[in-house]
């Protein structure tokens, strides 16, 4: 692996983990702390149905963040871009952890969370498309796939630090995790930016950039040139809602319906986001070899038929039942999660890709950033009150693999040559 190529996937891993971390911190603080602290006058329920649709809030920022922030990778180069990111990020994680709650503001609190969760969504608008833009533009042709999911191997291992962190935080005394508890995995953010910008900072540009070749106005020749492009990534990144699934309504549902404990989930949860950080570089690979469509389209298929067994496992109450179902989920979804990194890059031409996928991606991300509200809104009561949720989460992901069919291959595709159609 040349030296610059793993500088630009070390940057990669190391960004998307921090900023992951902190998002994960905010979708598993929704389904289990935020409703009581900020949204208690709602009553129980409301406040849970509340915390989760502020956790969706951020979706609709990120649009605007790609834009922003795609503009600034596509002119000023991928690592400024990547750098104000994470700074962004990591301040608003921090700020929420520091954030009285209702009790003590009233519903001011309420609405500098939403806030901050804001600036989180516009943090992430960009974060991973710039992240895969870096890596890939210094990946030697025929090995983009294996460069690029360290950006995904990255947003696990956040995903997993985030679970971690939580997972001893949930064994304090209730009046104790709700007076602090919770905030403890936020304030550490802080600190942990200041790692992840030592080694993106020394990171080089690629040399395939050139800022002279970037048009006036990034978005404009994305929505003009590469409508196409732009529709059928926005449509693939509907896979995402399988990670929704995971890490926040499938949380909720269990708590909620106490089928498990808090810390049985997160244990579980953590297994399998192990797995997936191993069988992530095999899918990315695999694409190397096979092509990108395929592996994603039928990773997709496979992960809509299993979100019934997922769901289906919690409402059983049968331990051993969930962790083969969660395990087998996560696996299926893994590897459409793990292509996607080079396969929605690979898209768009080099003088407009940061703008061209992370704006593609976050209009599709909207869609995943409200899955929980609209999971928990469409479950019914009873024993098969998650069928319906799992129906929906099914329906995401098969758009997500028959999206494909419309794009062209491009794992043997040359760099110079992605972005010009079939």
């Amino acid at each position: 692996m040349p030296s610059a190529a793993r500088r630009a996937a070390a940057s990669a891993f190391a960004g998307s983990a921090i900023e992951y971390y902190d998002f994960t911190l905010f979708a598993t603080a929704s389904a289990l702390f935020l409703g009581p602290v900020f949204f208690a006058p709602l009553g129980p329920g409301a406040e849970t149905l509340a915390s989760l649709a502020t956790f969706g809030v951020a979706f609709l920022a990120r649009p605007l963040g790609a834009v922003l922030f795609g503009h600034l990778g596509d002119h000023a180069g991928r690592r400024p871009a990547l750098v104000a990111t994470l700074v962004l990020m990591g301040a608003a994680t921090f700020g929420i952890g520091a954030l009285p709650g209702y009790a003590s503001i009233g519903v001011a609190a309420p609405i500098l969370l939403v806030a901050l969760r804001l600036l989180q969504g516009l943090s992430a608008g960009a974060e991973q498309a710039g992240s895969n833009a870096l890596t890939l533009e210094h990946a030697p042709d025929g090995h983009r796939g294996r460069y690029a999911v360290w950006t995904m191997q990255g947003t696990s291992a956040g995903t997993l630090l985030g679970k971690i962190a939580f997972l001893g935080i949930v064994a304090l005394p209730r009046d104790v995790l709700l007076a602090w508890g919770w905030r403890v995995p936020f304030l550490v953010a802080g600190p942990l930016i200041a790692v992840a910008w030592l080694i993106r900072s020394r990171v080089a540009e690629p040399a395939a950039f050139d800022p002279a070749r970037a048009p006036r106005v990034p978005v404009r020749e994305v929505l003009t040139r590469h409508g196409r492009g732009v529709g059928v990534v926005a449509l693939a990144s509907l896979v995402a809602l399988g990670g929704a699934a995971l890490n926040v309504y499938g949380l909720a549902y269990a708590t909620s319906t106490k089928a498990m404990g808090a810390d049985t989930y997160l244990v579980v949860l953590i297994g399998v986001t192990c797995a997936s950080l191993v069988a992530q570089p095999a899918w990315a690979a695999l694409s190397d070899r096979l092509g990108r469509r395929g592996v994603f389209g039928g990773c997709a298929l496979a992960a809509a038929v299993l979100a019934f067994g997922f769901l289906g496992s919690i409402a059983s109450r049968n331990l051993g039942l969930f962790v083969l179902a969660a395990a087998a989920f996560t696996l299926a979804w893994s590897g459409a999660n793990a292509v996607g990194a080079s396969y929605f890059c690979e898209q768009f031409p080099t003088r407009v890709r940061t703008t061209g996928t992370a704006l593609a991606t976050q209009l599709g991300m909207i869609l995943v950033g409200f899955g929980p509200t609209i999971m928990t809104a469409l479950q019914s009561p009873g024993p098969g009150g998650w069928v319906a949720p799992a129906a929906f989460a099914a329906a995401c992901l098969a758009v997500a693999a028959l999206a494909t069919r419309l794009a062209p291959e491009t794992a043997r595709r040359p760099l110079e040559l992605l972005g010009a159609g079939r």
